[in-house]
């Protein structure tokens, strides 16, 4: 009998999605010994035309980790759609756009110009940008055009399941993997479509141990800036803490190890904008009813957008900053 065929996409990311599955150590032997490996580029040497020769339906699973960038993430997300039974988006990139989609802050002329003319890193004096067609002696060279907008995952293609996190927790991997086995080997109905694996309906902190007191702060600090207490919850000592916008299921080992949550786990259920939802938050620990003090203590935030907004830009209301 056939073994059940996997394949693993990067397409706008880091690659700690890819790390991630290592991480699972032992267990990855597992996954090799139940999955055809189809498709990996960056740990195999597959290639493109290796999947466009498949039959369509003949992939079981996909997991895709990364946003859509360019077209080429666009190509492949659509081929590995066609010849997918299940399309996973796996991480925050996939899931929200995630970091890369912070970029949708600016237009892309902006960011080719300050990447290839601007930026204090490069010497660039004939001010040289990438082209997507360029012709050279031996011949053309073609290279994927960058979006103006950077996408989540499922806002270019349908995708069945989501995994959250940046990257996702390998115990959670783990659970998702096994149980993925079970249904497959025993013939078991999958979950319901659209169903986020590897994670709760709660949010973070209700996976969190620190005391609240429901203290009112007068401004917000970063982490390094005073000895936090290890019991107090970190929002309640003045550092901007994601977790009532952020859905539970990494076991809020950030917040434990005194690190403030990032967000990376998605929205909790029935949240429809992470940002909105902190501003919220935070609004019920400022300690004052005066708007110029008020506006005062919000100064102290740093980096709002990119607090609030870290991994959630291209699936929250704003979309994008419109320029």
């Amino acid at each position: 009998m056939a073994k059940p065929k996997l394949a693993i996409y990067w397409a706008a990311s880091c690659g700690g999605c890819d790390i991630a599955i290592l991480d699972i150590e032992a267990k990855i032997l597992d996954v090799a010994d139940f999955f055809d490996l189809v498709f990996w580029p960056v740990a195999l040497d597959f290639k493109y035309d290796d999947i466009r020769r498949m039959d369509d339906k003949s992939i079981t699973l996909t997991l895709f980790n990364g946003a859509i960038r360019n077209d080429e993430n666009f190509e492949i997300a659509r081929l590995l759609r066609q010849k997918s039974v299940v399309m996973c988006a796996f991480g925050s990139c996939a899931t929200e756009g995630g970091i890369p989609a912070l970029a949708n802050l600016y237009d892309r002329e902006s960011i080719i110009d300050y990447a290839f003319h601007k930026s204090p890193s490069v010497d660039n004096p004939d001010r040289i940008v990438p082209e997507p067609i360029y012709k050279v002696p031996e011949g053309t060279i073609t290279i994927p055009a960058m979006w103006n907008t950077v996408r989540s995952l499922g806002q270019t293609i349908d995708i069945d399941y989501i995994i959250p996190g940046c990257p996702p927790q390998s115990d959670q991997i783990i659970n998702v993997v096994e149980a993925v086995i079970d249904i497959l080997s025993n013939g078991k109905p999958l979950p319901a479509k659209g169903t986020i694996l590897g994670a709760t309906d709660k949010s973070c902190c209700d996976e969190c141990k620190r005391q609240r007191n429901i203290k009112k702060i007068k401004k917000f600090i970063r982490p390094f800036e005073k000895v936090l207490d290890p019991d107090l919850c970190l929002l309640e000592q003045g550092v901007v803490c994601m977790g009532p916008a952020t859905r539970a299921g990494c076991g809020a080992k950030c917040v434990s190890a005194g690190v403030p949550c990032r967000g990376c786990y998605s929205l909790p259920t029935n949240i429809r904008d992470q940002g909105a939802k902190m501003a919220s938050a935070l609004a019920s620990v400022i300690d004052s009813t005066d708007p110029a003090e008020i506006n005062a203590i919000i100064e102290t935030i740093p980096d709002p957008i990119g607090t609030f907004y870290r991994f959630s830009l291209a699936e929250s209301m704003l979309r994008r900053v419109q320029i």
